[in-house]
């Protein structure tokens, strides 16, 4: 067994699990396809384990290989960074702010803010990752990213959150719908229509379920359809297949052709968007400025 490695080593690592494809790490790395698959296997020998499962339909990583990911990414990203701090490039690329976020809150607000930002601080990059609330909850604990933008229906002890705003859960339906055109409806009324909702392991599914308990609903509600992501439910509505319960930043912003969104009551159920951050884990200078600035920016001040 080899007990030493190459950077670029890592960097292959990385490139095909990241593109889910050799062909496309080994063009982006500017290697052959059989240096690249040298590089792997002589990571994998470093290691003393396989790291990745190579089959005609795809490439995934192994065990070994999903828990190495975000210590080599770590280790890249602080390689990288030092290189430039010390290079020519420092000046206009000095670091990296490495944060990830819930879909929803990725796309209406952080575009804005990061704008902001690098108005403010010219030349600092960005790593975004648009996970799920349970997946990036684990990408802020085994230090992935600095910091992360998530829900409390999936906050842990071993993580840090300080509330945002609040984002009330409402119905989507088609316009044809007899509850389109309703400003407000108990939940009551739901009860015998055909839902579109989340999976069990979503965060957001987590709120509702909490939420509802106390009132029995949650037991008569009939979510006849499941989905991973709040987009495909949204898409399940526009074709007229049901309705479904959602948070309001995940509908349409502005006037829809097929869609409309009614406020539900009895109770009003809302999740709380907020920033995590691991416990004893302090922020680079980046992250902090960029985290006191999403804060100014969300609660208006």
């Amino acid at each position: 067994m080899r007990n030493n490695f190459e950077f670029l080593d890592l960097k292959a690592f990385l490139a095909v699990l990241e593109l889910s494809s050799f062909h496309a790490a080994a063009k982006l790395l500017n290697l052959s396809p059989p240096a690249l698959s040298r590089r792997i296997r002589a990571l994998e020998e470093a290691v003393g384990a396989q790291l990745i499962e190579r089959t005609t339909r795809r490439v995934a990583p192994t065990q070994v290989g999903r828990e190495l990911m975000p210590l080599v990414r770590r280790l890249v990203d602080e390689f990288e960074e030092s290189i430039l701090s010390i290079s020519d490039l420092g000046g206009r690329h000095r670091t990296q702010v490495r944060l990830a976020s819930v879909p929803t809150a990725a796309f209406y607000f952080l575009p804005g803010v990061v704008r902001e930002f690098n108005v403010r601080y010219p030349g600092i990059r960005f790593r975004i990752m648009d996970l799920s609330a349970n997946e990036g909850l684990d990408a802020v604990a085994n230090g992935e990213v600095e910091f992360g933008i998530n829900i409390t229906g999936a906050t842990r002890d071993d993580l840090l959150f300080t509330p945002l705003m609040e984002d009330p859960f409402v119905l989507a339906c088609h316009r044809d719908h007899p509850f389109s055109g309703r400003e407000t409806l108990p939940w009551a009324e739901l009860v015998g229509h055909p839902l579109i909702g989340v999976s069990k392991s979503s965060g957001n599914r987590a709120v509702l379920d909490h939420a509802l308990a106390a009132t029995g609903l949650q037991l008569e509600l009939n979510w006849f359809y499941e989905v991973n992501h709040l987009s495909t439910s949204l898409g399940l509505v526009e074709a007229g297949l049901g309705i479904s319960v959602l948070p309001k930043l995940a509908t349409p912003q502005h006037e829809h052709p097929l869609i409309a969104t009614v406020k539900l009551e009895n109770p009003v159920v809302s999740r709380t968007i907020g920033i995590v951050e691991r416990r004893g884990a302090p922020l680079s200078p980046a992250a902090t400025r960029f985290r006191d600035l999403l804060v100014d920016e969300w609660r208006g001040s």
